[in-house]
């Protein structure tokens, strides 16, 4: 089977709901902001706070570059759309399904912004990066979920139900 990648907003539920659809579907889960705390020894908030968002999307880049994926769920960062070249190559390793929230939803699940790993532009507000977003997630899904109002569970049924046979 393909492999199936995740992108969304952060708060999106993109790691928790790909930890039940792997197990769902049998396939090894693959969280992408780990690998680069892996990669890196470093949280994702240090290297923000310590780099910069630049350097940051190029340690992101690199990391999903070097992902050969089989038969694996990814969770992305809410970053990757940023990266055409990481794009690419997610898609063509698997179909490609954003989590999708509002605004609003997006805010209230965000408790924790400022350790979270986030990457927000110098003077970017949380709104100015959901509007810049949006359109790349629309521009690189496959597939679309509505997250807003739904639990993990019924989410990861509406992902199954959705994708394209095997």
């Amino acid at each position: 089977m393909k492999s199936i990648i995740l992108i969304g907003m952060p708060g999106a539920g993109k790691s928790t709901a790909g930890v039940i659809l792997a197990k769902a579907l049998r396939m090894r889960f693959v969280d992408t902001d780990l690998l680069i705390q892996e990669r890196t020894g470093r949280l994702l908030q240090e290297i923000l706070n310590r780099e910069g968002p630049a350097a940051f999307h190029a340690i992101e880049e690199e990391t999903i570059l070097s992902l050969r994926p089989k038969n694996a769920v990814i969770a992305t960062g809410g970053s990757v759309v940023l990266s055409d070249a990481a794009m690419a190559h997610l898609k063509s390793t698997g179909v490609v399904v954003y989590l999708e929230i509002s605004y609003g939803e997006m805010e209230r699940r965000l408790k924790n912004i400022t350790t979270r790993g986030i990457v927000l532009l110098p003077g970017q507000s949380l709104r100015q990066m959901y509007e810049e977003r949006v359109p790349l997630y629309e521009k690189y899904a496959d597939i679309t979920i509505d997250c807003s109002k739904e639990d993990f569970e019924t989410v990861v049924g509406n992902v199954i139900e959705t994708l394209p046979p095997a």
